[in-house]
């Protein structure tokens, strides 16, 4: 079993985009892996200052942004700010 890392803040409600969701389905990779980093600040692919900017939000309750690839796709998982009541995962372009 892996272990999950503790979770840093409540995603609320939790969305995919029909392109993301087929992203997904078609590599075989679960949202749960993507989410589980995102909750625990592991931001993926953003720059020094988004995280900055991520890190801050943690207190200030902004909107959390994390970028990973998949098969060479850019995703983003969104966590609205306060009150964070949906976290969205879509492609980048997407956005």
């Amino acid at each position: 079993m892996i272990p999950i890392p503790p979770l840093r803040f409540s995603p609320g409600e939790i969305v995919a985009t029909r392109g993301a969701d087929t992203l997904l389905r078609e590599q075989n990779l679960s949202p749960v892996k993507l989410l589980a980093r995102h909750l625990s600040c592991d931001w993926g692919e953003v720059d020094s200052e988004d995280a900055r900017a991520n890190e801050a939000a943690l207190q200030t309750g902004a909107r959390l942004l994390s970028v990973y690839t998949v098969a060479g796709i850019k995703l983003y998982v969104i966590t609205e700010a306060d009150p964070r009541a949906v976290t969205t995962i879509l492609l980048a372009d997407e956005y």
